[in-house]
């Protein structure tokens, strides 16, 4: 069981609104008096989830010194698998490896959009970086609707050694940048891909874009100069999928 310590109010009714079945264990500090914390504690009791009064030392402890506003809850997430789990993955495909790759992207909704439609593509799985990027939280679940449990994430700590080693497996690294001189509808994309989508507003970091094998855009008319990141990939991912389907 894969269970993830959430502290602080919002953060309470974010899992009580998006994944109450999720919800394990909830801890109280048995001295505050917040009038906010009632109708939280209320819909745990109504999950069958008996908030545990105690202490605030133990409350500091659970939520590793952060500010708590006294209330964690302890809820049960999809695990995020590791890099050799990666490697083992990818060594065990009996097809073309699809994977989409986001570096350091911090929205929590926007992972679970990507998700979403990894999973609708047949993706094999989403890598993200450990640091500066959303993991698999309740908002992400509650975005992805069921994809989070079903494509397998990976966090990585060096995603430039990730990226080389995914090359040596003969897997093309494809990088979407708004300046790529070439369009996704200009390529052959019926090879072992991975897709590297970069963060919000600054996109790819360098190094990152350094280990790209080639680079692509998404033609756009309008006066806007980039899509949102989740929209980009749903687009790109469809591209892949149409010509990996086409025939």
């Amino acid at each position: 069981m894969n269970l993830t310590h959430l502290f602080g109010i919002h953060a309470a009714q974010a899992a009580l609104e998006y994944s109450p079945q999720k919800i394990r264990r909830a801890w109280v500090d048995s001295q505050r008096q917040d009038a906010r914390l009632k109708p939280l504690l209320d819909e745990l009791g109504a999950l069958g989830v008996s908030p545990e009064k105690t202490e605030r030392k133990k409350l500091d402890k659970l939520a590793d010194g952060k500010n708590h506003q006294g209330i964690v809850i302890a809820v049960e997430l999809p695990a995020m698998r590791n890099e050799d789990r990666l490697k083992s993955d990818v060594e065990a495909l009996t097809e073309p490896a699809f994977y989409l790759i986001l570096d350091q992207v911090q929205d929590p909704h926007n992972l679970g959009a990507c998700l979403r439609t990894a999973d609708a593509v047949g993706a094999h799985g989403v890598v993200v970086t450990k640091d500066n990027a959303a993991g698999i939280t309740p908002t992400v679940c509650k975005v992805a609707s069921g994809a989070a449990e079903t494509v397998p994430v990976y966090q990585v700590t060096n995603l430039a050694r990730t990226l080389r080693w995914l090359k040596e497996q003969n897997i093309w690294i494809m990088g979407a940048a708004g300046e790529a001189g070439q369009t996704i509808y200009d390529m052959k994309l019926d090879m072992p891909l991975a897709l590297v989508m970069g963060a919000e507003g600054c996109g790819m970091r360098h190094l990152t874009r350094q280990h790209c094998d080639f680079l692509v855009k998404i033609p756009m008319l309008g006066q806007v100069e980039s899509l949102n990141v989740s929209v980009a990939a749903g687009v790109l991912l469809y591209e892949i999928f149409r010509q990996k389907h086409s025939g």
